[in-house]
């Protein structure tokens, strides 16, 4: 396979993720950039909304907008940080919904990655840490 059709290929494969995630977790009023936002704030509390924008692949003012609206809704609030430094934080109601819809995320992605068997999954995952290293 030539690179150009290669990184094509990851790109399609991104895309129908995100598709059909967003598909499934409708009924949740929720969507697969919402969850990304509640896993985060779950992953690392305290973290700026800058760095919270760069974990979700955002802007600071799209991940701003974002936020705010995930308040209104009552799935995070913002929280006093350091100096004028706002942090968010889940709530209840948020981290219940990231859980719920992470199950549908984790169907989503053994639907997908179904067709490998457990040494080729593990090769795949080698493979993308390769290329693509964890920020520790």
């Amino acid at each position: 396979m030539e690179l150009a059709e290669l990184g094509l290929s990851v790109k399609r494969l991104q895309a129908r993720h995100h598709r059909t995630a967003d598909e499934r977790l409708a009924p949740l009023g929720v969507t697969l950039v919402q969850w990304d936002a509640l896993r985060h704030l779950h992953e690392n509390p305290g973290a700026s909304l800058h760095d919270l924008a760069q974990l979700t692949f955002q802007t600071d003012q799209s991940f701003g907008a974002l936020a705010a609206r995930m308040v209104d809704r009552g799935l995070i609030e913002r929280v006093p940080g350091p100096g004028r430094a706002a942090r968010h934080r889940l709530t209840g109601k948020g981290d219940e919904l990231r859980v719920e819809a992470g199950v549908i995320l984790e169907g989503v992605l053994k639907e997908s990655f179904g067709v490998l068997d457990a040494a080729e999954l593990a090769t795949f995952g080698e493979l993308m840490e390769k290329l693509v290293p964890r920020q520790r």
